[in-house]
């Protein structure tokens, strides 16, 4: 999972401490500790998925029951290239590659 910190790269980020920050962080201060010792449950933090996340998941897993390739349609497709039946329709073809072109190149 990755998280997008709107285009924050490592290159972006201020690393230098100012003086202030270096000394605040040599004494830490009794609620940084108290926040430390508690668990994640006790400061309450949890995760919830939007619908959108959760409708993606049910897909995924709606997926995962079907096979990657169709069997029957690859055998289908052998079967007419052995037997010269096998037509290609040129127009679709060609509206294809250009709808692909489109999709790539914009």
């Amino acid at each position: 999972m990755s998280v997008d910190l709107n285009g924050i790269g490592p290159g972006q980020v201020n690393t230098t401490r100012t003086q202030a920050d270096k000394s605040s962080s040599s004494a830490p201060s009794p609620a940084a500790d108290q926040a430390k010792a508690q668990s994640p449950a006790a400061r309450g933090e949890n995760v919830s998925l939007s619908n959108q996340a959760k409708n993606l998941k049910q897909l995924e897993e709606k997926l995962g029951d079907y096979p990657e390739m169709d069997d029957d349609r690859i055998a289908e497709i052998r079967s007419a290239l052995d037997n010269g039946t096998y037509k290609i329709d040129a127009e679709k073809l060609a509206q294809k590659m250009l709808e692909m072109d489109e999709s790539i190149f914009g």
